[in-house]
This record gives C-alpha cells, structure tokens and sequence, in this order.
C-alpha cells in the first residue's frame, strides 16, 4: 500500500513530480487531513491507513503544514482533483475554505466523506455540492464532559471558571466551547469569567491562561477545547503557583496529555478516539465509491458520531 503524504500544496507536488517522488497514481482514494503536526491527527492517519491495509486498498494521505494553512490546504484539494481517484475525506480547517473544491469534486462524480470539522454544508450545496457523510466526535458532549469534570471537582461551593477556545469559527472548537459553556451556566454557584481562543496553539494559551490568572485570582478550573492548549495553560497555573488550586481539563486524549494526567499535572482530559474517527470515515469512503453512485444533490448525508471518554489518573 502507497501511503504519500505532502506538507505542501502545489508547490510540493511539482517538486516531489519532478524528482520522482509522484509516479502514476495508482490510490482510487485519497485523505486531505488538516496536518500532520498534532498528534490527534497523526493517529487519525493511522486509522485511515490501518483500515486500507485491512480492506486492501491503496490510500494517499495529504495536510497542510499547520491548523491555521486554509489556503494551503485548499490547494491541496484543487491539486487531488486532477489525480483521478474516486472518493476523496477530507477534514476542513474551517467550514468554508474547502467549499468549492468539494463542490467540483462532485460534480466530477467524486465521492466526498467530511471528517472531523463540517464543512458549511448550506454553501455547499448552493455551489451544487453534497457530501456522502460527515462522522465527528460529539463535540458538545465532549464540552459538557470536560466541563462537567470541573463541576464535580468543585463541588458546592463552586467558583470562577474560564474556557480557551480552538480556532473562532471552527464547527468542533465552536461546539466544545457550547458544551462546555451550557453545563457551566447550569451549575450553582460556578462563573465563567473569560472564555477566549487561543487557536489550538499551546504557546497562545499559555498566554491567554497567564492573562486570565492575572485578571482573575480566584480562578478555580479552565476547560480547553484541545490538549495542546491544556498543556500550555497547565504550564501557566504552574508558572503562577496555582496547580494545587485551578483544575485544568483538555481535549483529545493526545500521549503527552495522558501522561501529564498520569503525573498528576493535567487534572483530566475528554479522549477522543482518532484512530476509529480515521478508520471509521474511510469505511464511509470507500462503501460510497463502492455503492456505484452519489448521493443526490439535495440529500441528507449519513451523520456519524464516535463516542469519547473522560480520562482522570
């Protein structure tokens, strides 16, 4: 199996073509994930090639260099479209930036599963588009998860609690951060007194944790919508001397999350499983390619959850 993945957009195609490194492709599917700099995604990329092997078929995977490369990654797409494969996943890195290369896909008979991140469905489909499937985590319950940690933690007597964001505008950040801000509102006694974006960055969120723990001293648990930023603001409870005194809880269940929990340092984190999110959406990939024929413009595509779990030493 012939797994190729590019950091670059067309520039890294021209460069790996003309030193031998694209050859005639072979792959029927193809993966545009939205890096391969975040362990989340990299164990993403071990489900999608994991389930290849296991269905024997041939997979190319492709990212962008970093969460924040939307013209990048749009590129990427407007590249795999003259590849010829026939069912393509891909994980937006906001709801929009994918939305006309996924509308020429299908209407070049392409069959599209959205994973991860939705892309904006409605727009899509006035660009004359349509999605066989979108499988996510739910997002929401992994909000009130984390959230619901710090509440329990507290206990009555409550206290001021903040929330650092993902990326403004991105589908799961966004809904995490509804989660989280519903089972907040709902507990007595508990305050939210700041909940901003840090764009999944762990230095950002140190920052943005150090200025929320300046501005509020009796800070008592921040929720972050992923484990990068969970670890930069761990580091800035620790740096202010408050980790025996403000629960911090992240998302995504990554290797250095879980053994900062193990250590006692991160209080929790909502594990998501990225491997089956990977595994799972290729499934739906190569079943529709497979199926002879697309949805239909005007449909309802397949709606997917995985389930996630909170982890606690």
């Amino acid at each position: 199996m012939k797994n190729r993945k590019t950091l670059m957009a067309a520039a890294a195609f021209a460069v790996t073509a003309m030193f031998g490194g694209f050859q005639a492709q072979a792959a029927d599917y193809a993966v545009i994930l939205k890096t391969l700099a975040n362990p989340f995604w990299q164990s993403v990329e071990k489900g999608v090639e994991a389930k290849a092997a296991e269905l024997g078929v041939e997979v190319d995977i492709f990212a962008s260099p970093s969460e924040g490369e939307t013209q990048a990654q749009l590129q990427l797409f407007e590249d795999v479209l003259n590849r010829g494969y026939k069912g393509v996943g891909f994980a937006p890195i906001s709801p929009v930036n994918l939305v006309q290369p996924a509308a020429r896909a299908y209407k070049a008979g392409i069959a599209l599963v959205n994973i991860d991140e939705q892309i904006d469905v409605s727009a899509l489909k006035q660009a004359g588009g349509n999605i066989e499937a979108f499988i996510t985590t739910d997002n929401v319950a992994v909000g009130k998860k984390g959230a619901g940690f710090i509440i329990d933690k507290l206990g009555a007597d409550g206290g001021e609690v903040a929330i650092i964001e993902g990326q403004a505008g991105a589908a799961s950040g966004e809904a995490r951060k509804a989660g989280a801000t519903a089972a907040f509102e709902a507990a007595p006694n508990v305050t939210i007194v700041a909940s901003q974006p840090a764009d999944w960055d762990r230095l950002k969120a140190l920052d943005v944790a150090a200025n929320i723990i300046q501005s509020s001293p009796n800070l008592k648990g921040i929720y972050c919508a992923n484990d990068t930023m969970a670890l930069g603001a761990q580091q800035a409870v620790q740096n202010a001397g408050k980790k025996d005194t403000i629960l911090v809880v992240g998302t995504d269940g990554q290797p250095e999350a879980l053994k900062s929990v193990e250590a006692g340092r991160l209080s929790a984190t909502v594990a998501q499983d990225p491997e089956k999110l990977g595994a799972d959406g290729f499934q739906l990939l190569v079943d529709a390619v497979k199926s002879g024929k697309l949805i239909a413009p005007d449909a309802d595509a397949k709606q997917v959850a995985v389930d996630s779990v909170l982890i606690t030493k």
